[in-house]
């Protein structure tokens, strides 16, 4: 059973208290929301699989009474019922359009056009409808990518709802290995694959990290996509660069403003090169580049 635990506090701390969390042993893998509620108050909602203990809860408050102070609201620790937040997250949930991507349920299909790559995604128990900044700002930078890039394979790392598995799958038509550390959001991603029919392509698994056999590519992978937090994005950039193929694309997001360059130098320390970096909603998208070794007029030539 998922409960949430919330508070509310001004902006600024609400980002330092992410932060924060990100380098925290007992709350670093946490999944995060942050809204705005009220003019210069914001709310963060950190879930969990099941009601928190009293470690986690006690690291949250610790925080925030820590970075924010009287600033901060208490801890609001609530079950969220299963059924009545699917269909609370259905009502008013309209179809997203990013690119050529459109993000919708299964009350939306007449929406779908000719021309779109349709991709049906039900709120439920993983991350990813394409609502997010940080799932839009994603699927923003594969649908660009497509156009200037020939992508041979693919790796999504904490794939949640297997949306941008699923996307890559559609926009390039290639293998997309997709993992996630929770089992359940790997259960939900393998139906998310079947229902939108890109099951001969995407390949799903439970996965901590991206060091096993199992990510071994000879020549790597053309590209790597993490919508995580900002802590695991850190820890993964080594192993991320030794999965990347040579002139292959890393596409990263979780990011809110403030952990932008953090992750940015983690980044260029692996020799990796920043392209772009969109911001939606408060929320970064970074896409970075590993160059190839050859150059010159012969660069594109192949073996």
């Amino acid at each position: 059973m998922i409960h949430t635990a919330r508070l509310v506090a001004p902006e600024a701390i609400v980002d330092r208290i992410v932060a924060a969390m990100t380098e925290d042993d007992v709350l670093g893998d946490r999944a995060v929301d942050v809204r705005e509620i009220a003019p210069g108050r914001w709310e963060l909602t950190v879930y969990f699989s099941s009601k928190p203990d009293r470690q986690e809860q006690a690291a949250l408050t610790g925080l925030a009474l820590t970075i924010g102070g009287s600033a901060v609201g208490p801890v609001a620790v609530a079950r969220l019922p299963d059924t009545d937040w699917v269909a609370k997250s259905l009502e008013g949930l309209t179809p997203v359009r990013v690119g050529r991507f459109l993000v919708h349920g299964s009350h939306d299909r007449a929406k779908r056009r000719p021309n779109d790559l349709a991709i049906e995604i039900e709120a439920g128990q993983a991350f990813g409808t394409g609502h997010h900044g940080t799932t839009a700002g994603c699927l923003a930078a594969i649908d660009q990518l497509a156009k200037t890039h020939a992508i041979r394979n693919a790796l999504d790392v904490g794939t949640g709802s297997g949306v941008l598995a699923i996307a890559i799958a559609k926009r390039c038509k290639v293998p997309v290995l997709a993992s996630d550390i929770d089992p359940v959001a790997v259960g939900v991603a393998a139906e998310n694959v079947r229902q939108n029919g890109v099951r001969p392509l995407v390949r799903t698994f439970c996965a901590a990290g991206i060091a096993g056999s199992a990510f071994a590519r000879p020549s790597g992978f053309d590209l790597i996509v993490a919508n995580i937090l900002a802590g695991p994005l850190v820890a993964l950039a080594p192993s991320i660069r030794r999965r990347l193929a040579p002139g292959g694309t890393v596409i990263l997001s979780g990011l809110l403003a403030s952990q932008r360059n953090r992750v940015a130098a983690a980044y260029h320390a692996q020799r990796l090169r920043l392209m772009r970096a969109d911001i939606r909603d408060g929320w970064v998208t970074l896409t970075f580049d590993r160059p190839s070794k050859r150059k010159g007029r012969h660069a594109m030539r192949r073996p």
